[in-house]
């Protein structure tokens, strides 16, 4: 075969079709670019990880305890300050800070630091001295984000618990902290030497203790925690080093690049589908042209080459408009990033993710155009008689199927290198196959339903519009396809964060509580429930809380579990603390599932426990099972009588554990009390009421939590809508690659509807409806897919009743109908400036 002379031809044929050559690989430039930005951008995240993980730590080694250590593991953690060079101690705690200049109080979380840490970075603070002389003063570091709330400045008072203390700096940045994680709770840095005498150190208070550690750059961290893993299960420590935090948070942000670079791999095959209509197109139009270079000799192979060529360099072309595109866009996401990145964010060109879009466009280009140039091999030289009969020229070719199996493993192929899972790949595969099989069943059922049921009795503008959807060789469904995903994109959401809203949102409904006040010593219950009567307003729920362990199941304790591989019960159950109450009945979000309740029980009887099913599963606890309960110290035993399933939804106090009475009521215990307040000024009194009287009880506003969550749901919803513009993009260029490519054959229908007598005025109206029924039926479609999707999620996921908003159904539809109308009518003006005349010349 003379390629020469093929890759001559090509380059003589496309002297006037290089324009809509460009037009073909266009709809994948957008895609490419997405995933090039995506991959550049997973590059250098990963780099920046591993030059900063040190710094994301704050030293070689971190043991974390969710409770107060025991003897023995003070004495293991004095062992190795000796051998350490340098050693810190925390205790971290959500506490009320009050702002006495402004009247104002605010639920943070409180880090009392002792030592030099962090060992590696800084506290960043404004000013530097703040951290300089962090310790030295009874002086608090104080989030930047809270001091602009409450207008606060460095030399301002502030109260924690008993203890006042002198704003030393604002803290700007701290190891391993983001501006979206102090979002809910702020935080404050304080010397842990002058947290004594607070009052926040109580009975029931929820505190973990951290313990950080420097050594020598001779010393293997990693190689000691191996050594000494099992020793740290045994003390209930949780270890932490440079290794891990590098792994851990890779492993995080990992999941969300490879969840974006899939939004850009769909925006990427939207493309393919403008791609493989695009071409269907052309070679129609090249019909003559390849019967002629038959006529001349040349053979079937030789004509599919010739035009195979065009498309892969085009596809070349794409993939480096693409790649350059995508570099370019990697310099912004890190300022779309950065709220959710705890290290700096630095970039630079990646050559790798570079030359894999550029080979991507090739493949691309290729795979999705041999669909239809196929058809190329079967033109005969007897078609250049036969151009009046199009539709029987392009026969059905058995090598489709191998190209839709080609294709079918490139996409499996191209989601296992993102994903690097293949149970995530089957499900990816699936689910975007489905979408699209969905949206195209949806198209043709529009279509046919439009074709039954035509509008007979309409306008005859308007039913010409209509009827222009389905006329012969139109590309109605591939638009609403490529349009619709769009939209379903965007819709989905909108959904999703709306299911989470409602879901909050319930507790700000009548009669249910929206505030709590926690950390209440028995003490302080009667007096603090008088202060809420006092103000007029409801107790709405009182529940006891008993911090407790378990330790043992039926006579296996943790070592006894941990060295028996065929034991059914998890480790998992001996190495936490669990927060139970106890209570004589079920409240309305508990339901019995087997088992029988016992609500009460005689002094001295065994006590009586109901867990929560899920719970239970997870730990491999059964009915019937008998529990020894270390309840702070005094061993107590139980028998589990019930399982109970329970509504997490519901804004109330939910445990994992229930006891009956009488099994831990003299147990040392704290309180949560439930309210509800109505409006913002009237909660913010009540809580600087609250915090004056009782300084070591902390109050969570439903209200600003909601407000909390809607703002960091925007800006993930920001993120995602970011990546999902380049599909909604990669649609509207769709759309206008149809319109340009069928160019030629729009301008012979309006040359026919000119010579029958239509005004240009006419011709213009038949257009906007075409396009306005194209916006109605591709929005629509995407809708029906959004809604299958976000009531799948709300069933399977959230668990959550799901009411779409009919409000942003009607705007989305409007908006994508008057989006469409607006693309395809500007880009088939030049097309109806063209006289009948002028056409037949040309013809």
């Amino acid at each position: 075969m003379n390629w020469r002379w093929i890759a001559l031809m090509a380059w003589r044929d496309s002297r006037k079709n290089r324009s809509r050559l460009f037009l073909f690989v266009s709809s994948i430039v957008l895609g490419i670019a997405a995933l090039v930005a995506m991959n550049s951008f997973n590059e250098n995240l990963s780099r920046n990880i591993d030059d900063q993980a040190a710094q994301l730590i704050g030293a070689d080694l971190e043991l974390e305890s969710r409770r107060k250590p025991t003897k023995e593991a003070l004495v293991f953690i004095d062992s190795l300050q000796r051998i350490s060079d340098g050693h810190a101690r925390e205790e971290r705690f959500m506490s009320m800070i009050r702002f006495p200049k402004v009247e104002g109080s605010r639920l943070v979380q409180v880090r009392s630091l002792s030592g030099a840490f962090p060992f590696y970075g800084q506290l960043q603070t404004n000013p530097r001295s703040g951290s300089e002389d962090f310790g030295q003063a009874e002086s608090a570091l104080i989030d930047h984000a809270l001091m602009l709330q409450f207008d606060a400045q460095v030399k301002d008072s502030i109260q924690l618990g008993l203890n006042g203390f002198v704003i030393g700096g604002r803290l700007m940045g701290a190891p391993g902290q983001t501006s979206i994680s102090g979002a809910m709770a702020p935080t404050v840095f304080v010397p842990l030497k002058y947290l004594e005498g607070s009052g926040l150190r109580q009975m029931g208070s929820r505190i973990d203790y951290h313990y950080y550690f420097k050594f020598s750059s001779d010393f293997n961290v990693d190689e000691f925690v191996k050594k000494m893993d099992d020793r740290f299960s045994e003390l209930q420590l949780r270890h932490s080093t440079i290794s891990s935090t590098k792994e851990d948070t890779g492993r995080s942000f990992a999941d969300v690049t490879q969840f974006m670079e899939l939004i850009g791999f769909i925006a990427l095959l939207l493309g393919c589908i403008g791609i493989s209509s695009a071409v269907h197109i052309y070679v129609r139009e090249k019909l003559v042209t390849v019967a002629i270079l038959r006529c001349l000799g040349t053979t079937p192979k030789q004509a599919f080459f010739i035009f195979l060529i065009q498309l892969a360099v085009m596809g070349f072309i794409g993939g480096i408009l693409g790649a350059f595109l995508g570099t370019s866009v990697q310099y912004i996401l890190p300022l779309v990033m950065q709220e959710f990145l705890p290290i700096e964010l630095s970039t630079h060109v990646s050559w790798y993710a570079i030359a894999q879009g550029i080979s991507l466009g090739i493949i691309i280009a290729v795979l999705f155009a041999l669909v239809p140039l196929v058809a190329i091999r079967h033109i005969s030289p007897l078609n250049t008689l036969r151009v009046g009969n199009e539709s029987d020229t392009v026969k059905k070719d058995s090598l489709r199927w191998w190209i839709y199996g080609a294709i079918l493993l490139f996409i499996i192929l191209f989601a296992r290198l993102q994903l690097d899972n293949w149970m995530q790949t089957l499900f990816f595969t699936l689910g975007i196959s489905f979408t699209f099989i969905f949206l195209y069943a949806v198209s043709q059922g529009l279509i046919m339903l439009v074709r039954r049921y035509f509008p007979s009795g309409w306008p005859y503008l308007w039913r010409q519009g209509l009827s222009n959807l389905y006329r012969p060789h139109n590309q109605t469904v591939v638009l609403i396809v490529s349009i619709g995903l769009g939209t379903a994109l965007i819709a989905t959401l909108f959904f999703v964060q709306d299911i989470l809203l409602q879901r909050v949102q319930r507790a700000s409904s009548e009669k249910q509580a929206n505030m709590v006040l926690f950390d209440i010593q028995s003490a302080q219950k009667d007096a603090v429930k008088q202060r809420i009567i006092a103000e007029g307003l409801p107790v709405l729920e009182e529940v006891p809380i008993v911090t407790l362990q378990v330790a043992a199941v039926n006579g296996e304790n943790l070592a006894d579990v941990a060295s028996d591989s065929t034991s059914r019960i998890s480790s998992r159950v001996f190495r936490n603390e669990i927060r139970a109450t106890y209570r004589d009945s079920l409240s309305d979000a508990e339901q019995i599932t087997s088992g029988t309740w016992r609500g009460r029980v005689e002094t001295g009887d065994t006590a009586q426990v109901s867990l929560e099913k899920r719970y239970a599963d997870q730990i491999g606890i059964q009915i019937g099972d008998r529990l020894l309960l270390n309840v702070q110290g005094v061993m107590i035993p139980a028998i589990v009588s019930s399982m109970r399933e329970v509504d997490w939804n519901r804004f109330q106090t939910n445990f994992r554990m229930v006891l009956a009475k009488g099994s831990i009521d003299d147990a040392p215990q704290f309180h949560v009390l439930m309210t509800r307040v109505e409006g913002e000024s009237e909660s913010a009194a009540f809580q600087q009421l609250v915090v004056n009287q009782f300084p070591n009880v902390s109050v969570i506003d439903m209200n600003a939590v909601l407000q909390i969550l809607d703002d960091l749901l925007g800006k993930i919803g920001f993120i995602i809508q970011f990546m999902g513009t380049f599909s909604i993009l990669t649609g509207v260029v769709v759309l206008i690659s149809a319109v340009m490519i069928s160019k030629y054959q729009r301008i012979r229908e309006n040359v026919l509807l000119r010579t029958l007598g239509a005004s240009r005025k006419q011709i213009v109206i038949i257009t906007v409806c075409e396009y306005l029924f194209l916006g109605i039926f591709s929005s629509v479609a995407g809708l029906l897919v959004a809604l299958l999707a976000s009531n799948l999620l709300a069933v399977f996921v959230f668990q959550s009743a799901f009411v779409p908003s009919m409000g942003f159904m009607l705007l989305l539809i409007l908006f994508v109908s008057t989006l469409t109308v607006g693309i395809g009518t500007l880009n088939s003006l030049s097309i109806l400036n063209r006289s009948p005349l002028e056409v037949l010349r040309k013809e």
